[in-house]
């Protein structure tokens, strides 16, 4: 990253101007863009005995500005910068969220039964009517279970709701990854 200061030119030293050459670093690969380098512009005034540091760096038309005033210019620079790289971290997740679309993992794991059921609500969508409710098991011919009957239930599912015996609630028994079992009550 280029930069350019203009004010007072004595007023870093050797090793602060390492140690902001450093920041700058940073935020250089913040604005990593195939697009040529970067050029920060560090202003640098002096009001009576505290000093202000502003900082403007152009990206992809946007101007950042970061702004800093303390007794010394270092520090000034240094509160400027941090101001810069929120304003450019806020920019850059925005335009991720922004930019973000559906995830292909999400597509690849649906099932051809899911598929099947969207492409017929797309089908009923199509038609004009009003969405329907197609009830698939009916409550009132089961019967409450106990645990030990609602795990031999859940064979080749990866997840039963019912009700339970003992305590006449509602719960969901669900078969984890690791092949053990979560169970939660209502």
């Amino acid at each position: 990253m280029k930069i350019t200061y203009t004010g007072m030119p004595g007023a870093l030293n050797p090793v602060e101007t390492g140690k902001i050459e450093i920041k700058f670093g940073k935020i250089a690969k913040l604005l990593d863009a195939p697009k040529g380098e970067r050029e920060a512009h560090v202003i640098l005034t002096q009001e009576r005995h505290l000093s202000h540091a502003e900082i403007t760096v152009r990206f992809l038309n946007h101007h950042f500005v970061g702004l800093g005033a303390a007794a010394d210019p270092y520090t000034a620079i240094g509160g400027a910068l941090e101001k810069l790289e929120k304003q450019i971290l806020r920019n850059l997740e925005r335009t991720r969220d922004i930019h973000r679309g559906p995830k292909a993992e999400k597509e690849a794991t649906e099932t051809p039964a899911a598929s099947l059921a969207d492409s017929e609500a797309a089908a009923e969508l199509e038609t004009g009517g009003p969405p329907q409710v197609f009830r698939v098991d009916h409550h009132e011919r089961r019967k409450p279970m106990t645990l030990d009957e609602a795990l031999l239930e859940i064979e080749g599912r990866s997840y039963i709701v019912y009700r339970d015996a003992e305590t006449s609630r509602v719960s969901v028994l669900v078969r984890r990854r690791d092949g053990n079992f979560d169970l939660i009550e209502a």
